[in-house]
């Protein structure tokens, strides 16, 4: 793995609470925010993978604790932000990670299931920043006065055109996305909160990306992606250090894609070297073609 190209301490003194922060993306991104100086405080629904995730930051002499609970439940935020706070006696940092995802045709997918997605998703973001919100804010509690703290929202890039088999992901992260343009522009405003976006691309080793993407079609990455591989689960973690630190100090309102530029492209109907063999033949044309030719005659 790489070295981070940050300081060490960057984050030191720095309270985070991370939503999903117990597996894959998430519990890379608790780590890397523990290895730049914060203490780390992670929510989630499952007392063993919480437990494995502070043991795994305990070894690397990160400050860590793990909270039950689920981000659809308001009392479950509030308990668990109160309960962060009262254990470090400040939080500064809030990534939202918690998420819900599974392939599905929109014709198969019930409105239940529609409704699940955007519930952890979209509307437990928004119930964790609400929650945090007191902590946050400049003056609030835990805060010293000279500034507020950070939020980060983990989206996708789903939304930008559309995705097959995955319209309640879309339609929750793009929620997600407006939730942040939103709280960036209320709460940058009146409280110096900065509030930004991370959307990964496909990330290698991932639990999303063995559960949404076939085997056949991870080693055919150099086939459709401009940076012909897979993206590391650091590369993620190293957006958040730097959108939660002083280097992303004037970055409100932001969602940055970590996808390799993925979301620019199109798969090639055409392999690269039948293109030029085309391109030659029209050159060829346009040279051998006398001036004052009619088009129609090409």
């Amino acid at each position: 793995m790489e070295s981070s190209p940050f300081k060490k301490d960057c984050l030191k003194g720095k309270v985070a609470l991370l939503t999903g922060g117990g597996s894959g993306i998430g519990l890379e991104i608790s780590t890397q925010l523990g290895k730049h100086g914060a203490s780390i405080a992670i929510m989630g629904r499952r007392r063993q993978v919480l437990d494995s995730a502070v043991s795994s930051l305990s070894s690397l002499s990160i400050p860590a604790i793990g909270f039950e609970g689920d981000v659809r439940k308001p009392d479950d935020a509030r308990r668990v932000v109160e309960s962060t706070y009262n254990h470090y006696g400040r939080i500064d940092i809030l990534v939202n990670a918690a998420a819900g995802n599974f392939l599905v045709s929109a014709e198969d997918l019930s409105p239940n299931g529609f409704r699940t997605v955007l519930d952890i998703d979209s509307v437990g973001t928004f119930t964790m920043c609400h929650a945090a919100l007191k902590y946050l804010k400049t003056g609030g509690v835990g805060r010293a006065s000279s500034g507020g703290g950070v939020i980060l929202n983990i989206s996708a890039t789903l939304h930008y055109t559309a995705s097959w088999y995955q319209i309640h992901v879309s339609a929750a992260k793009a929620a997600v996305d407006a939730t942040t343009r939103n709280l960036a522009l209320e709460w940058g405003t009146d409280y110096d909160i900065r509030v930004n976006g991370i959307a990964p691309g496909p990330i290698g080793d991932t639990p999303g990306m063995r559960k949404l993407a076939p085997q056949e079609m991870q080693s055919k990455a150099n086939d459709y992606m401009p940076l012909y591989k897979l993206g590391d689960k650091w590369d993620i973690a190293m957006a958040a250090v730097y959108l939660a630190s002083d280097a992303g100090k004037y970055v409100n309102g932001a969602v940055l894609p970590v996808d390799g530029g993925l979301w620019l492209s199109r798969p090639r109907h055409l392999a690269k070297d039948a293109v030029r063999q085309m391109s030659r033949v029209v050159e060829k044309k346009t040279r051998n073609t006398p001036v004052g030719v009619p088009k129609s005659k090409l």
